[in-house]
């Protein structure tokens, strides 16, 4: 019997697995590397370890490191969540070969299946061989052959670019999983991706619990899921199940595994089996009323399984909030995560709240109040997942929990979710994987309001300053007024694209607000703005923060400004042509024989930096001639910090 586990994992996944712990009795310890010190998974669990060190392949990718780990605190089993090491067939044998007991399936099984070529051949299923790739092929997906999460992937279009892609995905997949096998499949378009949750024990008994959906991604990496997976025919449905259980069986599975397909019309390809929990394991819970993770430990203990799963009632959808801004390129922030709540629900680490009867409301985050979400690691925040009983309850919920949730720090994809869930697409379920591809401009358009947002964040500084001064024994209050006339107050703000001035004046007749026809001041507090905007009455509540941050949350929309100074600061000027960080992050290599005085065409990529286990390309703006060169492979990186300096063409004529 299992007494104490060490989870060798981090962030919301390590919390979900103490939450679990906790409940059956188990003592848990958690592993960290150094940015994670003090993060909310260490203090879920009873002890924990460091690992010296930042980088994964330091860290929480060194298999020695974690048994070490778990033998010195006195564990006796080791999970390992997802990533990282949950598929690594040697980290499995470390573990046992320690004495411990390993929550997952044999080594044997990972070996199979945790290759995507090898599970292939064991399906049937033949990648490409890179080499003999023609033009007919296109397109076609480059693939990391261990991991998953969309990292080491490429779709490529054009021939010419297949070398570069490779060696990329080769990069990328080493940094992230310790493997830089990569390999090549057709890459079909239009299609849903669909999969299986199996269970299987030690004594013959393989459970299939139903379907899931995961269609909606960004680079690979699933955004929102939902079980079952809707539209699906009882015959396909059936099928798929009955597809996973022989893969499960082929391979003398045990514990929590997914196989995935991609489904076109009534067929399915099969794509891969990840022999572990996925991210997306809550929907399945909440249909059919299990504990996931308490099942797997009790497998590793040798329980069998009844001989079939409970029966599945309702529908869930799951979404992830990510630290990200997916109107840049989906390009991953950082900062001090001040404030994560939602309207129903726990607003940390699990459990369904109980807000009204007809749906529940589940939380799976990975940090806390005043946790700082930094640049090593996966940029998801937390999972947010409602179950109803019908799926157009379940995903009304879901985007109305997503609105009128109180998330303040670094700009989220909440919007993008929230607009995903109430697109008529997803809402008549007829998305497939190219979803994003062919909405992404509409979904991630400027919320509408920013205007009044600033106008409440100004309205409420006044307020605030005028509550201090009458602290301090002056009289002053917002609406008070003189006979003389007064100039306006005039404050500024930097949105999410523009920058607005607002002016306002302390009349008689109350606070009037330039600029803003048809807009009434009914109240201003510092926390609280309340506007009458042709003739309705809305509240605005404001929240201020260091750095001159302020958030504004009304009941359907959510706004981050930045408060500016009155007057810019002329100095604060860079060079045109100027390539600057997007995020922070490390600078992996630069272009082939890229340097000061090369001629580069617009959209060239001339810098790679790794952020948040993900690459992105930093392009040339413009053609024209490269003036400086700042990267060099290695390199850290702050956010704006500047990379190089192009010069367009036109620059250059006119100059001469």
């Amino acid at each position: 019997m299992i007494e104490t586990l060490l989870v060798a994992n981090r962030g919301e996944i390590a919390c979900r697995v103490f939450r679990t712990c906790r409940e059956l009795g188990i003592a848990t310890v958690a592993v960290y590397a150094d940015p994670d010190e003090g993060a909310l998974h260490t203090r879920e669990a009873d002890t924990a370890v460091r690992l010296p060190g930042a980088a994964p392949a330091d860290t929480y990718l060194r298999g020695d490191l974690i048994v070490k780990a778990a033998l010195a605190a006195g564990a006796d089993a080791v999970h390992p969540g997802y990533g990282f090491l949950s598929e690594n067939a040697d980290f499995a044998r470390e573990v046992i070969g320690a004495g411990l007991t390993w929550i997952g399936p044999p080594p044997e099984a990972i070996e199979a299946m945790a290759s995507k070529t090898r599970a292939k051949e064991l399906m049937g299923v033949a990648p490409l061989a890179a080499e003999a790739v023609t033009e007919g092929d296109l397109p076609v997906l480059v693939k990391a052959a261990a991991g998953g999460g969309g990292r080491g992937m490429r779709v490529v279009r054009e021939l010419p670019a297949l070398r570069d892609e490779l060696a990329a995905a080769r990069a990328e997949a080493l940094s992230a999983f310790g493997d830089g096998e990569v390999f090549v499949e057709p890459y079909v378009e239009g299609g849903r991706h669909v999969e299986v949750q199996v269970l299987a024990d030690a004594h013959g008994t393989v459970w299939a619990l139903g379907t899931r959906d995961c269609s909606l991604q960004r680079r690979h990496q699933k955004v929102v899921e939902e079980a079952p997976a809707p539209g699906l025919g009882p015959e396909l449905a059936s099928r798929l199940e009955e597809m996973a259980v022989r893969a499960a069986r082929a391979t003398d599975y045990r514990g929590a595994g997914t196989v995935e397909f991609l489904v076109v019309g009534d067929r399915a390809h099969f794509l891969e089996m990840n022999t572990r929990l996925q991210v997306e394991h809550p929907v399945t819970e909440a249909v059919f009323g299990v504990d996931l993770v308490a099942l797997q430990i009790a497998v590793a203990e040798g329980v069998a399984l009844p001989p079939a799963p409970p029966a599945p009632q309702g529908h869930a959808v799951e979404a992830r909030l990510y630290a990200e801004d997916p109107s840049r390129s989906w390009a991953p922030q950082t900062g001090t995560l001040h404030a994560l709540s939602f309207p129903a629900g726990r607003g940390r680490a699990g459990g369904y709240g109980a807000a009204e009867p007809r749906a529940r409301t589940r939380i799976d985050a990975g940090y806390g109040d005043g946790d700082r979400i930094g640049v090593h690691y996966d940029a998801m925040i937390a999972k947010v997942v409602v179950w109803a009983p019908t799926r157009q309850e379940a995903v009304r919920r879901l985007a109305g929990d997503l609105a009128r949730g109180r998330i303040h720090g670094p700009v989220t994809n909440r919007g993008l979710l929230v607009r995903s869930l109430r697109h008529p697409e997803f809402v008549s379920a007829r998305m497939d994987t190219g979803f994003y591809d062919r909405h992404l401009p509409a979904l991630t358009a400027a919320e509408d309001g920013e205007e009044l947002a600033a106008l409440a964040a100004a309205l409420a500084d006044a307020a605030a300053r005028q509550a201090d001064g009458a602290a301090a024994g002056t009289t002053a209050r917002l609406g008070a007024w003189r006979n003389l006339p007064s100039q306006p107050q005039v404050k500024r703000y930097r949105g999410r694209d523009d920058e607005h001035e607002v002016r306002y004046r302390l009349t008689r007749h109350g606070t009037h607000a330039e600029g803003f026809p048809g807009v009434r001041v009914r109240s201003a507090a510092p926390d609280a703005v309340r506007l009458e905007v042709d003739g309705v009455e809305r509240e605005f509540r404001v929240t201020v923060y260091e750095g001159d941050r302020v958030h504004v949350d009304t009941p359907d929309s959510a706004h981050t400004l930045t408060r500016l100074p009155r007057f810019p600061d002329p100095t604060a000027q860079r060079e045109p042509g100027s390539l600057l960080a997007p995020m922070p992050g490390t600078v992996v290599r630069v272009a082939e024989g890229l340097a000061p005085g090369a001629a580069v065409t617009a959209g060239r990529p001339l810098v790679w930096l790794e952020a948040m286990k993900m690459e992105h390309r930093i392009t040339a703006p413009v053609s024209g001639t490269l003036t400086a060169l700042h990267a060099a492979p290695g390199h850290q990186v702050e956010v704006g910090a500047l990379l190089a300096v192009v010069q367009a063409a036109a620059q250059e004529e006119h100059a001469s």
